[in-house]
């Protein structure tokens, strides 16, 4: 299978998008411990992700509160569990991960949905950023902890919305 990438430039820095052409797989932050490159074997192709990009720029102009995009995220039974639960917090809310796991119906397995939370390969577009911990405390993030209290201030309306870095 021919994987298609594309580099997008937004308010918390470029993302890669990566997919098959029909389905976004992979959106990998600039930095932070789930920053990610383009693999030598991908072809680069702005095309796949026409919608994806005008989406995300929706997004971080204030003006999308639900992403509507055909997405393909590979994980075990349990990680995609968790990823589909993700879709389903408010913009603008937060859960905690314990509010989470008893989505799932597995209100015993905190760790585990963090730990299938922080696995999650399309971030921003599944929420991941709106699980915190039980305190309120912004707890970990793969494009780093400012990425991800932009993004809820974002959402929430305390800060204006912008496009890029400047």
């Amino acid at each position: 299978m021919t994987m298609f990438y594309h580099y997008h430039n937004t308010s918390i820095g470029e993302l890669l998008l990566a997919g098959d052409g029909d389905y976004l797989s992979l959106l990998g932050f600039p930095h932070g411990k789930m920053q990610r490159r383009h693999e030598r074997e991908w072809s680069r192709d702005t095309a796949p992700f026409a919608d994806t990009c005008f989406q995300l720029d929706a997004y971080f102009a204030g003006e999308l509160k639900k992403f509507d995009l055909p997405l393909m995220p590979k994980g075990t039974a349990f990680q995609e569990s968790v990823w589909q639960a993700l879709t389903e917090i408010p913009y603008g809310e937060t859960w905690s991960y314990g509010q989470l796991a008893a989505k799932i119906e597995k209100p015993k397995a905190s760790r585990a949905v963090g730990a299938a939370n922080g696995m999650n390969p399309i971030p921003v577009i599944i929420p991941c950023h709106r699980v915190i911990g039980a305190s309120g405390k912004l707890t970990g993030f793969g494009g780093g902890i400012e990425t991800k209290q932009f993004l809820l201030e974002l959402e929430s309306g305390q800060i204006a919305p912008r496009l890029n870095f400047a």
